[in-house]
């Protein structure tokens, strides 16, 4: 408890220092601090639980002339009542299988109540010879996805729809070369090694992006941690309807699948203030995923898993988001995520205030619908049924 004591006095200290630091900081360091209370309710898999996540972040981007640095250094400190996996994956800091080892958890007393962790998320050199060119080796973060929420197309660690903290994508160990032939047009080459469970692995890829019309159109190929693999993405309106898709097929252990999502989203303005309403849903439908509740175990001990490839573990999959600004301070929104395959659901009702320019506070009650008796020869009854209510609050700070 002694040592608890004084991880809680640290973050405390983090939360001053900041605070104090906001006026004095020169442009090229950043930070931002969190703080979450959580509670989730008992499930099949432990007791109800009671627990605070608190999360500090520093970024430096320093820069002379062609050449720049970016680190991003990351603590993440848990109190729980029961030392169990807690919910919606707040343990932790998010890591996708990296080669290079930057971080690591300390375990200040046995029986875990208390799990302190620190990662280096961030971490490379950049050198960019004409305004053209952008060449950078180390830990980065790299995004391809093109839809909103699920994103098979987009192989580096893409953010998992149902996490309630999606501020910062984690970064991939990499070396890239980004090149802009013109405003509208890009060339992206990415060399990735990683290490995971399934092994150590090489990814290589080659992207082209470019627009036509109102349309913006991409596509990629290459080597995916040792598969064959190619993909294809594309946004744009009709009317005012905005519309996603990608999709990816892959030469998978021999056997050749492919995986897709499409999705719709438009703002509506109501009111004669014009508050905004915003609507949006996808599809997916992804070759490796579960068909069913016997087929989620599979999924979820697969050596895709291990390296955070599935952001969810269904072989058909829908997102729904409807978002409403009450005020310009205030909103509400509806989050759910639906398994065709199980019927199951998770709903995630939030609400959200501007506290300020750079602190904001939100409140979430995450919720499973669904089928949720195990049994020994189907231990997981389907995807989101398990899910016991988990109620979060989260205070947000940037300086």
């Amino acid at each position: 408890m002694r040592r608890a004591a004084r991880i809680l006095v640290a973050v405390a200290c983090w939360w001053v220092a900041a605070a104090g630091a906001v006026h004095a900081q020169p442009d090229w360091i950043s930070g931002y601090l969190l703080s979450a209370p959580l509670f989730s309710g008992a499930s099949t898999f432990g007791p109800s639980n009671a627990s605070n996540f608190n999360r500090f972040r520093l970024n430096i981007e320093p820069s002379a002339g062609p050449f720049s640095v970016e680190v991003a250094y990351e603590h993440g400190v848990t109190f729980q009542q029961h030392p169990q996996q807690l919910g919606l994956g707040l343990t932790g800091l998010q890591s996708g299988a990296e080669w290079w080892d930057l971080g690591g958890t300390i375990t200040p007393s046995r029986q875990q109540n208390a799990v302190w962790t620190h990662r280096l998320d961030r971490f490379n050199i950049g050198w960019s010879p004409t305004d053209n060119i952008d060449i950078r080796v180390g830990r980065q973060a790299i995004s391809w996805g093109t839809t909103q929420f699920l994103n098979p197309a987009d192989p580096f660690v893409p953010f998992v729809p149902s996490d309630p903290i999606r501020l910062y994508r984690a970064g991939v160990d990499a070396f890239r070369v980004r090149v802009y032939p013109s405003a509208l047009s890009e060339v992206d080459f990415v060399v990735r090694p990683t290490r995971s469970p399934a092994g150590e692995e090489l990814t290589a890829l080659l992207r082209g992006l470019t627009t036509w019309r109102n349309w913006e159109i991409s596509g990629w190929g290459g080597s995916l941690y040792g598969d064959t693999a190619g993909a294809i993405g594309l946004a744009g309106g009709i009317g005012p309807w905005a519309v996603r898709a990608e999709t990816v097929v892959r030469d998978h252990d021999g056997t050749v699948v492919g995986s897709g999502t499409i999705g719709i989203d438009r703002a509506f303005f109501l009111g004669t203030q014009g508050r905004a309403l915003a609507f949006g849903w996808e599809y997916q439908r992804n070759g490796l995923g579960a068909v069913g509740p016997d087929d989620l175990l599979r999924v979820f001990l697969s050596p895709g898993s291990s390296r955070g490839e599935f952001q969810v573990y269904g072989r058909d999959e829908t997102v729904l988001s409807v978002s409403y600004e009450v005020t310009p301070l205030w909103n509400v929104s509806v989050f759910g995520l639906h398994n065709l395959n199980d019927g199951s659901t998770l709903l995630a009702p939030t609400v959200g205030y501007n506290a300020a320019s750079n602190a904001s506070v939100s409140a979430a009650v995450y919720f499973g619908l669904g089928p949720d008796e195990s049994s020994p020869t189907r231990p997981l009854a389907s995807a989101y049924g398990l899910v016991s209510p988990v109620g979060i609050m989260m205070v947000s700070f940037f300086f």
